[in-house]
C-alpha cells in the first residue's frame, strides 16, 4: 500500500509591511538558512522565485521554512492578486517542484554570527550572547510577521543586524528596532549602546 502524500495547502497572511504578503504552507517548503531574492537574476537557485518574478508586480521573494514572503510594487493591490499567487504557489509545490535547488555552497555555508578570528575570545562571547538573545526573543516574532533578522556585527557598543523579507523597508521596522530590539538588548547586555540595521 502506498503512503498517502499530504499536499501543500497555502494560506495568505498580512504583515505589518503594506507591500509584503506572507504565504504559509502546512508543510516545509525549504530547509536551511532563509533566502532572499531581490530580482530575477539573483533567483537562479530558486525555481519558485523565478516563477514568481514572472509577475510584473513582484519586487522581491523571501523563502524560509514553511513560508514565502513576497514584496510587491505599487502598481497593484494585494486584493487583486493574493488568491492567484496562493493558488500558483500551491500548484507549483504540489507538482513536485522545488522552492530552492540545493547547492554545494549551502552545505559549506557558515553562520553569519561566527567569528573567523578565534583570537577574539571576548568579542566572540558577546557575539554569541547577542545571537542567542535574538534567536530566543526576537526571531520568532519577526518570522511571525514574514521577515527575518540576522546578527551581522558588534563593534564599539553598536549591534548591526540585517532585516529581510517583510522587515526590509517596512515602515514600522525602525520603531521595532529602537523600541523593541534595542531596549531588550540594552537591558540584557550593558555592553550594547545602540542597534542599527544595515538594510532598512
Amino acid at each position: 500500500m502506498t503512503e498517502l502524500k499530504v499536499p501543500h495547502t497555502i494560506y495568505a497572511e498580512n504583515t505589518p509591511n503594506p507591500v509584503s504578503m506572507k504565504f504559509v504552507s502546512n508543510k516545509l517548503i525549504a530547509e536551511g538558512n532563509p533566502k532572499e531574492y531581490l530580482d530575477f537574476d539573483s533567483a537562479k537557485e530558486s525555481p519558485l522565485a523565478i516563477k514568481l518574478f514572472q509577475f510584473p508586480f513582484v519586487k522581491s521573494v523571501f523563502i524560509s521554512g514553511n513560508y514565502i514572503t513576497i514584496n510587491k510594487t505599487d502598481m497593484i493591490n494585494w486584493e487583486e492578486v493574493t488568491n492567484e499567487l496562493r493558488v500558483m504557489i500551491g500548484n507549483f509545490l504540489n507538482e513536485g517542484n522545488l522552492a530552492i535547488t540545493p547547492t554545494a555552497k549551502d552545505k559549506k555555508h557558515t553562520n553569519a554570527s561566527e567569528i573567523p578570528d578565534n583570537s577574539q575570545v571576548i568579542s566572540s562571547k558577546l557575539d554569541n550572547k547577542i545571537s542567542e538573545i535574538l534567536d530566543e526573543y526576537i526571531r520568532p516574532a519577526v518570522e511571525q510577521d514574514g521577515g527575518a533578522i540576522q546578527f551581522k556585527s558588534f563593534e564599539k557598543g553598536i549591534v548591526t543586524v540585517t532585516l529581510r523579507g517583510a522587515c526590509s523597508g517596512c515602515p514600522s521596522a525602525s520603531l521595532t528596532l529602537k523600541s523593541g530590539i534595542e531596549q531588550l538588548l540594552k537591558r540584557l547586555m550593558p555592553e550594547v549602546k545602540e542597534v542599527i540595521a544595515d538594510e532598512m
